[in-house]
C-alpha cells in the first residue's frame, strides 16, 4: 500500500512540475498552493531542486555550444561602439538643435491648445446659451404677456416653458426660480380669470335689459346681428382656455351652469309691482331675452361650455315661471289698453326668442288664455259705456232738420228708407252701434300677430261680441227697462230701438265678415246672437210694459170706494165711477203712444190692460174682507164695466178683429147680467152646455157672490120675517144657493 501511495505521489509531483513549465507564471498559484497544502512538501522539493539542476545542465550545453558566436558578436559590438559614440554626438548635437528649434514650437502648440480650449469653452458656452436664451426669451414674453393680461397666451407660454425649455436648460439656479415661479404664475392666472369670468357674469347680470331690449329691437327692425356685438364674451373663452389647459374644464363648466342658473331665477323673478305699469312688463321680458341671447351664443360659440340640454332646461324652467308670473300680474289688470300693450309686447318677446330657436307655442297658449281675460276686461269697460249710453238717452226720437244731420247718423247707423224729418229711434240706438263696431275692433287688435288664421280670428271675434251682445248688452238693457221710475213712454222707446238694433244684426255679420275676410255663410261659422239678444231685451220692455200698465191700474182702482150695502137704483142711468172714468181717460192717453210699436205689442198691451181691469174687478166683487153686497153695488159695478166694455168698443189699439177685446170683460159681463137681471132659471138649466148664455160664470163665484148677498138681506132687513115678499127672495136666494151646491158636487163627482 505504501508504495502505491508512492507511486501517486510521484506522478502528481510530476504533473505539478510540468503544469509549472507550462503555465503562465502568473497562473501559477492555485498550482503551487495545492503543494503546499498537502503533505509531502519536502519530497517535491527535492524533486523541484533535481528538476532545476536538470535544467541547468541544458543551460550550460547550450552555451557551450553557443559560446564562439557569442564571441564574436562581442567582437563586433565593440567595433561598433566607436561608431555608436559619434552617432551619439550627432544625435546630441541633433538633439539640442531640435530642442531648441521645439521650444518654440511648444509654446505655439500650447497657445493652440490654450485657444482650443477657449474655443471648446466659447462652442459650450453657446450650446448653453443656446439652450438658455429662449428659457428666458420665453419667460420675458410671459411677464409681457401677464402685463398685458394675456392670460391665455400666457398660460401656452408658460406650458411650453415647463415642458420643452427648462428642461433643455439644464440645472441652473435662474431655472429653478423660474420652475418655483410656476404654479404660482399658474394659479395667478387661473385665479384672474375666474375673477374676470365673476366680473363679466355680474356685468350681463346688469345689462341684461339692455341686452334684451337690443335683440328684440334687432328683431323688430329685422336687423341682421349677433350677441357678439352687444357682448364681449373674451372673458368666457379666456376663462374656458385657461381651465381646459389646467385641465380644470369640468369644474369650469359646472361653475359656470351653477352660476346662470343662480342668475336665471333672479331674472325670471318679477318685481312685485310689474302689472302697474308697460314699462315694467317690458323690463321683465327684456332681462329674460338678454339672459337667454347670452346663453344662445355660448351655446354656439363654445363647444360644450353648455350643450342643448342645458339650454333647454333653463329654457323649460323659464317658460313655467314667465308663464306663472304673467297669469298672476295680468290678473290685477283691468285695462284694456295695458292689456293690449302687453300682448304686443309679449308677440315680441316670443317673435325673438323664436328667433333665437326657442320654442314658443306656450307663450301664445297663454296668449290665448289673456284673450279671456281680456274680453272680460272690455265687457266691463264696455258694460259701464252702455250703461252711460242708456243713462244719457232722452229715449225720444232724433229729430233731423238738414241733410247733413241725416247723413251724420246714418254714418253711424245703418238704415232703410228712413224718414228726412225724424228718425223713429233715439240716439242710444247709433251710440250703441258705434260702440258694437269699436268693441269688435279692440278684439281684432288683440288677435293680430298670434299667427292665427283667418278662420281663427273671426270665430275668436265672433263669440266676444255674442258674450257682449247675450251677457253685457243684454245686462245693461234689462238694467235701463227695470229702473225705477221708467216710463211707458221710454219702455216704448227701447222697444222702437231694440227692433232697429235686431234689424242691424246682419250689417254687424257683414262688418266682422270684411275685418276678417271670412265669408259669413261659411260652414261652422259663429253666428252672431244679437237678433235673440235683442228681441229679448224687446220681450222684457213688452213685459215691462205690461206690468208698467198694470201697476198704473192698480193706482186708479186703489181709488175706487164701492158702496157694497148701496140701495137698488130708483130709476134712470148709473154713471160710471170717477175712478174709473180717469182710468179710460189715462188708457186712451197711452195707447196713444204706441202707434209707433210694432202691432202685436199694442194689441197685447190693450188686451193685457183690459184683462187686468176685469180682473181686478172681480177680485173687488169676491175680496173677503167684503162680507156683503147688494144689488145697489153689483148695479154700480155694471155701470163701470159698461164704461169699460165702450172703451174696448171704440178700438183704443188698431188690429183687433170685431169685438175681440170685449172678450176680455165677458167673464164679468155674464156674472153681473146673471145677478142684475135674476135670470138663474136659465143659468140653472143650460148649465154645461155649449149655447149656454151664461157659459163663463162659474158656479163658486156664483155661490159666494149670493153668500154675500144673503148675509146682506138677513142683517139689513131685521123684519123681513114679516113682510112676504123680502121672505120669498130670501127663500129664493136660499133654494139658489142649493141648487148651486148640487151642482157643484155633481161637478165636481
Amino acid at each position: 500500500m505504501k508504495r502505491m501511495a508512492s507511486v501517486e505521489i510521484a506522478a502528481e509531483h510530476e504533473r505539478i512540475l510540468r503544469e509549472i513549465e507550462s503555465t503562465d507564471t502568473n497562473c501559477i498559484g492555485p498550482t503551487l498552493r495545492s503543494v503546499y497544502d498537502g503533505q509531502e512538501h519536502g519530497l517535491f522539493m527535492e524533486k523541484l531542486d533535481a528538476r532545476i539542476r536538470n535544467h541547468d545542465r541544458d543551460i550550460e550545453r547550450m552555451c557551450n555550444h553557443h559560446f564562439q558566436g557569442f564571441v564574436d558578436s562581442i567582437t563586433e559590438l565593440l567595433k561598433v561602439r566607436g561608431e555608436a559614440q559619434k552617432l551619439k554626438s550627432q544625435v546630441t548635437e541633433t538633439n539640442q538643435r531640435l530642442q531648441n528649434d521645439g521650444k518654440e514650437l511648444i509654446r505655439s502648440m500650447e497657445e493652440l491648445n490654450q485657444c482650443r480650449v477657449q474655443q471648446r469653452n466659447i462652442a459650450n458656452t453657446i450650446d448653453k446659451l443656446t439652450h438658455c436664451l429662449p428659457v428666458l426669451e420665453m419667460y420675458s414674453r410671459l411677464q409681457e404677456q401677464m402685463s398685458a393680461k394675456r392670460y391665455y397666451p400666457a398660460l401656452c407660454t408658460l406650458e411650453q416653458l415647463e415642458q420643452t425649455c427648462l428642461p433643455r436648460a439644464g440645472q441652473y439656479r435662474f431655472c429653478s426660480i423660474m420652475a418655483e415661479n410656476i404654479p404660482k404664475l399658474r394659479t395667478h392666472i387661473r385665479d384672474t380669470a375666474m375673477s374676470q369670468l365673476r366680473d363679466f357674469l355680474e356685468s350681463i347680470r346688469k345689462h341684461s335689459d339692455k341686452i334684451g331690449q337690443t335683440a328684440v329691437k334687432q328683431v323688430h327692425n329685422h336687423a341682421v346681428s349677433g350677441a357678439q356685438e352687444l357682448v364681449d364674451f373674451s372673458p368666457v373663452y379666456r376663462c374656458l382656455h385657461i381651465y381646459t389647459v389646467l385641465g380644470l374644464r369640468d369644474v369650469f363648466e359646472n361653475y359656470y351652469r351653477k352660476q346662470r342658473r343662480k342668475q336665471a331665477r333672479l331674472v325670471l323673478q318679477p318685481h312685485s309691482n310689474m302689472h302697474e305699469t308697460l314699462e315694467g312688463y317690458r323690463r321683465y321680458f327684456n332681462q329674460i331675452v338678454g339672459f337667454f341671447v347670452v346663453e344662445d351664443h355660448v351655446l354656439h360659440t363654445t363647444r360644450g361650455l353648455v350643450n342643448r340640454a342645458y339650454v333647454e332646461e333653463l329654457w323649460e324652467l323659464a317658460l313655467s315661471k314667465i308663464v306663472a308670473a304673467l297669469r298672476t300680474h295680468s290678473s290685477y289688470c283691468d285695462d284694456p289698453n295695458l292689456v293690449l300693450d302687453l300682448k304686443n309686447l309679449m308677440v315680441l318677446f316670443a317673435d325673438t326668442l323664436q328667433g333665437y330657436g326657442f320654442p314658443v307655442s306656450q307663450l301664445f297658449d297663454m296668449l290665448l288664455e289673456m284673450r279671456e281675460q281680456y274680453g272680460e276686461i272690455l265687457l266691463k269697460r264696455w258694460n259701464i259705456t252702455f250703461r252711460q249710453v242708456l243713462d244719457q238717452d232722452n229715449y225720444s226720437p232724433i229729430p233731423v232738420s238738414t241733410e247733413e244731420e241725416y247723413r251724420h247718423y246714418t254714418s253711424q247707423f245703418p238704415m232703410q228708407d228712413p224718414e228726412l224729418e225724424k228718425l223713429p229711434f233715439s240716439e242710444f240706438v247709433p251710440k250703441v252701434y258705434c260702440q258694437l263696431k269699436e268693441f269688435i275692433y279692440a278684439c281684432l287688435k288683440y288677435s293680430e300677430d298670434l299667427h292665427l288664421s283667418s278662420t281663427e280670428v273671426d270665430d275668436m271675434i265672433r263669440k266676444s261680441t255674442n258674450l257682449l251682445l247675450t251677457r253685457t248688452l243684454s245686462n245693461c238693457l234689462q238694467y235701463a227697462i227695470k229702473k225705477k221710475n221708467v216710463g211707458l213712454a221710454e219702455l216704448v222707446q227701447v222697444i222702437i230701438n231694440t227692433t232697429h238694433l235686431e234689424q242691424s244684426c246682419h250689417f254687424l255679420e257683414e262688418f266682422i265678415s270684411n275685418i276678417t275676410n271670412v265669408p259669413p255663410d261659411t260652414v261652422n261659422a259663429t253666428k252672431l246672437y244679437g237678433t235673440s239678444t235683442f228681441k229679448d231685451a224687446r220681450h222684457a220692455a213688452e213685459a215691462e210694459i205690461y206690468t208698467n200698465l198694470n201697476t198704473k191700474i192698480d193706482q186708479f182702482l186703489q181709488l175706487a170706494d164701492y158702496d157694497w150695502m148701496a140701495s137698488p137704483p130708483a130709476g134712470g142711468t148709473l154713471s160710471a165711477s170717477d175712478y174709473l172714468i180717469d182710468l179710460i181717460a189715462f188708457l186712451n192717453s197711452t195707447f196713444s203712444v204706441f202707434t209707433n210699436l210694432p202691432g202685436k205689442v199694442a194689441q197685447t198691451a190693450c188686451m193685457s190692460a183690459c184683462k187686468h181691469i176685469s180682473t181686478s174687478l172681480m177680485e173687488l166683487l169676491l175680496n173677503p174682507e167684503v162680507r156683503q153686497i147688494s144689488i145697489g153695488a153689483l148695479h154700480q159695478l155694471n155701470a163701470d164695466v159698461k164704461e169699460c166694455e165702450s172703451f174696448a168698443r171704440a178700438g183704443p189699439v188698431a188690429g183687433f178683429q170685431g169685438d175681440t177685446l170685449l172678450l176680455a170683460f165677458s167673464d164679468l159681463r155674464q156674472l153681473l147680467d146673471l145677478f142684475t137681471q135674476w135670470d138663474w132659471s136659465t143659468y140653472l138649466v143650460d148649465y154645461g152646455k155649449p149655447t149656454c148664455k151664461y157659459l163663463r160664470v162659474n158656479p163658486h163665484i156664483s155661490l159666494a157672490l149670493l153668500e154675500k148677498m144673503k148675509e146682506t138681506s138677513r142683517k139689513n132687513n131685521v123684519f123681513a120675517q114679516f113682510r112676504k115678499t123680502d121672505r120669498d127672495r130670501q127663500k129664493l136666494i136660499d133654494t139658489i144657493i142649493k141648487q148651486l151646491r148640487n151642482l157643484i158636487t155633481q161637478q165636481q163627482a
